[in-house]
């Protein structure tokens, strides 16, 4: 005997029907019809927004003051690390962001990229990067290959048409 989804229904006595509010005393939901004497919940079309507090400043407005910091100039770089460039790239590679994103090492262009030291580095590359730490610049050229900053070629032509 196999039962079908159409046969299924709850138990007995598992479910009510809901009461009828607001149809007199005798109904059992008569007078204030379960919402208590007067106030703002009592009235007919009575919504009260998420986080109101009753015109006190709200909970999130007050912790937004109060917590953190949060500094609207700064630039969040997309990290890679020599170690990355060691597996990724073959030796006198360009590196560009343009081809770190075809090869998979970027997600997308929207960010900056910096160049970190984590990992080793053997093979000599061309690498241009909006910036780069220290001992990833000497990692770098110790191995043999060159370090370009973006925008840093533009700004040192605009200085010298202006001098």
């Amino acid at each position: 005997m196999s039962i079908h989804a159409n046969e299924l229904a709850p138990p007995r006595g598992a479910t009510r029907n809901r009461k009828r509010l607001a149809r007199g005393n005798s109904a059992g939901g008569g007078t204030y019809a379960g919402k208590g004497l007067k106030g703002q919940k009592s009235r007919s079309g009575s919504k009260i927004r998420l986080g109101f507090e009753g015109g006190q400043m709200p909970l999130i407005r007050r912790m937004s003051t109060l917590r953190g910091f949060n500094n609207k100039w700064r630039v969040a770089y997309q990290p890679v690390n020599t170690g990355t460039l060691q597996e990724r790239c073959e030796d006198g590679a360009e590196v560009t962001p343009e081809s770190l994103l075809a090869i998979g090492v970027l997600r997308h262009l929207r960010e900056p990229v910096k160049i970190l030291a984590r990992g080793e580095l053997s093979r000599p590359l061309n690498v241009h990067a909006h910036k780069i730490s220290a001992a990833a610049r000497a990692r770098i050229e110790g191995a043999g290959g060159t370090v370009t900053l973006i925008g840093e070629a533009e700004a040192d032509t605009e200085t010298e048409a202006e001098g």
